[in-house]
């Protein structure tokens, strides 16, 4: 065998270029706005689409969504780079686009990349916008919130794209792999865990993907008029080694198993090296941030209530950022909750609830606890003998808030841990406050 290239009759286009979708049919992704009955796609194909700001990451198809929005609503698409234009050159593309608009046709003007604009550059869309000369479709990876004017953000609707998954990355490649603008008219040899390292590596970036495939293909060996892609060709196109890992497995459990544990016992670095496991196979950042919540209550508690707020800023800078600069807020919140210390108050004071809970479905509410907004309720004693806590010196009633057969259930039991010690004291308090006055 030896080194093979694409045929010579390979189109120059890149991959990516060549297999833009046309139609919303082929377009891959963000069903939750454009699959059938969402409101998106129904503004597409009934021709009212407003001026709107698609705000996602990277290669998952706004651009593209945009060029489907203006080729069905039959539009004059105008691409407008917000990397290399100023207010001279906005003002004129907004000329054009009211002068299409006196002869009947729309222009649907896409600005990619709109968080980079100036807010004098935003402010020159906005007349434009008002009158409905054009409509604007802006792109961003960054929060709308913080980078788009108010002014020019209150005229727009917010669309969300996801990040795509690895079974849309997966059809994604497929298509290349058979359609004849991409491979299809080649013969190309590559099995199902080659296609599924690919997809990993793309992390959700239809981009990367049809880059990495296309250059994989290049690089492929060349017997008898195919090309034999191999793992050892992707680990050393990509510079990535094939990690044990399905986010679908035994292998996904064991690896968030392994990291949950390792902070439960405070290792701080075995915890840093799970987590890197895990995003370097190519684990969703969000998935590990969930979990990382889950655990600041679950194993930390009122101990350290801080590391609920850490864990969340870290699921929102995960969010925000992405793979891979959001490694090492992850590790900020990992090494934290690792550090901080430990209780599982919480989770066993809900474990024993739940289990009075599921046992008793079926007692009432008790009337004193029972809202009573009309006569017929207050006539049925709805809220009566109730005892409006801040009418009292001390905050503080003696009346019974669990159902009779469970009135004396005791479920959080607080740990002599961090700040819940000072927690224990207060709840000391008030049990023997209401034990003297009761």
């Amino acid at each position: 065998m030896k080194q093979g290239s694409l045929f010579e009759n390979q189109l120059k286009d890149p991959l990516a270029s060549r297999l833009r979708p046309q139609t919303l049919e082929e377009y891959i992704g963000q069903k939750h706005l454009v699959g059938q009955n969402k409101i998106l796609r129904q503004m597409i194909e009934n021709d009212t689409v407003p001026s709107m700001i698609f705000w996602g990451p990277p290669g998952v198809g706004k651009t593209t969504l945009a060029r489907i929005i203006a080729q069905t609503t039959k539009s004059h698409f105008i691409d407008f780079s917000a990397v290399n234009s100023g207010i001279k050159e906005i003002k004129v593309v907004m000329k054009e686009a009211q002068e299409s608009r006196e002869h009947g046709i729309k222009t649907i003007v896409f600005v990619d990349e709109i968080h980079r604009f100036n807010k004098a550059q935003q402010d020159a869309f906005l007349p434009y916008v008002e009158k409905g000369s054009i409509i604007l479709i802006g792109a961003t990876t960054e929060n709308p919130s913080f980078e788009i004017n108010s002014a020019l953000l209150s005229r727009c609707k917010v669309f969300v794209l996801k990040a795509l998954t690895n079974e849309d990355i997966i059809e994604l490649i497929q298509r290349a792999l058979h359609n004849d603008n991409g491979f299809g008219k080649q013969k190309i040899v590559i099995d199902e865990d080659c296609i599924e390292m690919i997809a990993m590596f793309a992390n959700g970036d239809a981009r990367i993907a049809l880059n990495t495939l296309e250059i994989v293909v290049f690089n492929g060996l060349k017997e008898d008029q195919q090309i034999i892609v191999t793992k050892d060709i992707i680990e050393q196109c990509t510079n990535t080694k094939s990690l044990l890992y399905d986010k679908k497995g035994e292998e996904h459990y064991n690896l968030i198993s392994a990291l949950h544990k390792s902070m439960r016992n405070s290792d701080v670095d075995a915890a840093i090296y799970w987590l890197a496991r895990m995003l370097e196979a190519g684990e969703d950042p969000l998935y590990i941030a969930r979990r990382l919540i889950r655990f600041a209550s679950e194993d930390i508690g009122m101990a350290d209530s801080h590391a609920l707020q850490i864990a969340i800023n870290g699921y929102q800078a995960c969010h925000f950022l992405g793979m891979p600069e959001c490694s090492v807020h992850l590790t900020h919140v990992v090494i934290y909750l690792s550090l901080s210390v430990k209780s599982n108050a919480l989770y066993t004071a809900y474990e024993s609830a739940k289990k009075d809970a599921l046992k008793s479905m079926a007692e009432p509410v008790p009337l004193h606890l029972r809202n009573a907004p009309t006569q017929l309720m207050k006539e049925l004693n709805y809220g009566k003998g109730y005892q409006y806590a801040h009418d009292y010196q001390n905050k503080l009633t003696t009346m019974t808030c669990l159902p009779e057969s469970l009135k004396d259930a005791s479920y959080y039991h607080p740990t002599n841990q961090g700040s819940e010690i000072k927690v224990k004291q207060r709840l000391e308090q008030i049990k023997k406050w209401k034990k003297e006055h009761r």
